[in-house]
């Protein structure tokens, strides 16, 4: 009997490619190293005698850089990361032995866009905007789909319009909008699996204050064990106002690791 998933491949799907382009000079977030990629090899640096040639590149880059995930063991609080382990007892030869990004399973869940931009009726909303929880009913029932148990939720602010100019995206002195405390609680109260958004922090980070204090990490990492993804594109899921989808993302395998890069996709019905 065919498998009603492969079926469903075997009838046609498309995907929406949900992450930023990595190139060097993009905008990171000054808490970490940046990206840096070079061609190490060049064609015609070295030939074969059959003539061919080929090329490679070095790349040097923080595991929080471009679209990526955060392990559990990214955020600590009072000492302690998820489920109470302790975070120094945690670390083992330079890499965490309890929530490493090695130990997060492959995404393939129900996604829900809650894009607050468009259920406020503009193209991306204005820098330091606390996006609440009343916010994320409202962009819940703009795209007729809510997040529940399970679920990977994405919050559209429209500022990934920025990420061609650095300084402006990240914000430093403007600040840049994102969900608050309150809109924390309302999706770990929804019990969902991950939480991603287009922007460098899942933080409301007001003009001037940068990423001094992170309490919605704080509330998904710490408490409640939910994984964050930053620094998404999601403007072509917005353009084709899809509400709910379903979510693939598998983070690399880096051993003891606080976060990786992925490429998530939105996945549908061609």
């Amino acid at each position: 009997m065919t498998d009603p998933l492969l079926a469903a491949v075997r009838g046609g799907v498309r995907t929406i490619d949900l992450a930023q382009p990595l190139f060097t000079g993009m905008p990171s977030s000054p808490n970490h190293p940046g990206f840096r990629m070079t061609l190490i090899r060049r064609h015609g640096d070295m030939v074969r005698p059959d003539g061919g040639s080929a090329a490679n590149e070095l790349i040097i880059t923080g595991g929080h850089v471009g679209t990526h995930v955060d392990a559990l063991s990214h955020v600590s609080h009072l000492g302690c990361l998820n489920g109470g382990i302790d975070a120094a007892e945690a670390t083992v030869n330079g890499r965490f032995v309890h929530h490493g990004i090695d130990q997060m399973e492959p995404l393939i869940r129900r996604g829900v866009l809650l894009d607050v931009a468009a259920a406020h009726g503009v193209e991306c909303l204005e820098p330091g905007y606390a996006v609440s929880a009343e916010d994320l009913e409202k962009a819940a029932a703009h795209g007729g789909a809510e997040p529940g148990p399970g679920d990977v939720a994405l919050i559209r602010t429209g500022w990934a319009t920025r990420f061609d100019e650095a300084a402006a995206y990240l914000g430093q002195s403007d600040g840049v909008p994102g969900p608050d405390e309150e809109a924390g609680q309302w999706l770990a109260e929804r019990r969902i699996a991950a939480a991603g958004a287009d922007t460098t922090a899942f933080e409301h980070i007001p003009a001037g204050k940068g990423h001094s204090v992170l309490p919605v990490h704080r509330i998904l990492l710490v408490e409640n064990g939910i994984h964050i993804i930053e620094h998404m594109r999601l403007e072509d899921l917005s353009r084709e106002r899809v509400g709910e989808f379903v979510f693939v993302m598998a983070p690399l395998k880096i051993i003891g690791g606080t976060g990786s890069p992925v490429r998530p996709l939105a996945v549908m019905s061609a």
